[in-house]
């Protein structure tokens, strides 16, 4: 068995400064006319690429409950394939994998032109910042393995 880590309730009464930064970096996104069913979809794809069982089962439940169909949340893992995304979704998709596998690489002129043939300076900014949200949320669900809420319902 692995050795005790920090679970999301000590994080939040440890850190509440930092919970509540990464909490407001989300709502400021949400207040942006970005589609909402689209960053859920780039939240669940970053949060399988960094392993977080954490956001992955949160944003699941948020992808449902607003309405992503169950087609997309089943395939997008293998978006590229599946033959079901918007262009825009890939293109969404697409940049969110590239600044979820930032290490060692920079983001190409090439990649960044792909991004703004389907959004514009504001959204694809705004795109990023959801983007650096779920992958720092990520990073602490990671490294802590923040238990999913789900999991704690089936172990009682």
């Amino acid at each position: 068995m692995s050795a005790r880590r920090i679970s999301y309730q000590e994080f939040t009464k440890t850190a509440p400064a930092a919970q509540a930064a990464l909490l407001a970096m989300g709502k400021a996104v949400e207040q942006t006319d970005l589609d909402k069913q689209l960053v859920e979809l780039v939240k669940l794809r970053v949060s399988q690429i960094n392993n977080c069982a954490f956001c992955l089962q949160i944003h699941l439940t948020a992808a449902r409950r607003i309405g992503v169909p169950q087609e997309k949340l089943d395939l997008v893992a293998t978006w590229e394939e599946a033959g079901i995304f918007t262009a825009r979704e890939c293109a969404a998709l697409a940049w969110a994998e590239r600044l979820a596998r930032l290490a060692g690489h920079s983001v190409s002129d090439a990649a960044y032109a792909a991004a703004r043939e389907h959004f514009g300076e504001d959204e694809l900014m705004w795109l990023s910042v959801a983007i650096a949200n779920i992958n720092a949320w990520n990073r602490l669900g990671a490294a802590f393995r923040f238990i999913p809420p789900i999991a704690k319902q089936a172990a009682a």
